[in-house]
């Protein structure tokens, strides 16, 4: 395993596991105890936040496996998959905060902000790690 590989992926597949597991194992309770965000938008379907969950451990899967084995392509598509998995998300939550409490709409669309800077900073560095590499050395002659 390569030094990077694994420091590439590691915070968006810590998340991605936390977020997938949450919500397969406890929908009723997602995304706070408390707090019913799933519950306010319409209509609220436990089946379908299960199935929120067991696609976001899916990718967790995939986060893990670029770690594991960081070829360069396979890690960028894995990391482009985590951009896109919250972009339909954020767009729907954000015109449909209409019934939140102000706190909780910021916090929202904080956190889907946060994911999304997080995944285009950790691809940025991996395109950069793939650049760096491909650097030709000549040697003197």
């Amino acid at each position: 395993m390569a030094a990077g590989g694994s420091r590439r992926t590691v915070t968006p597949r810590v998340h991605r596991l936390f977020v997938g597991a949450w919500a397969l194992c406890a929908a009723a309770g997602f995304p706070t105890p408390g707090y019913p965000w799933v519950s306010l938008l319409p209509p609220y379907d436990q089946h379908l936040v299960r199935d929120v969950g067991a696609l976001s451990l899916v990718l967790t899967v995939a986060l893990v496996g670029a770690a594991l084995q960081p070829e360069r392509r396979v890690t960028v598509v894995v990391l482009l998959a985590f951009l896109l998995a919250p972009v339909p998300p954020a767009v729907f939550h954000s015109l449909h905060l209409h019934g939140f409490p102000t706190g909780d709409a910021a916090a929202q669309t904080v956190g889907f902000a946060l994911q999304l800077g997080v995944g285009v900073a950790v691809l940025v560095a991996a395109l950069c790690v793939g650049v760096s590499r491909r650097r030709v050395v000549h040697s003197p002659e």
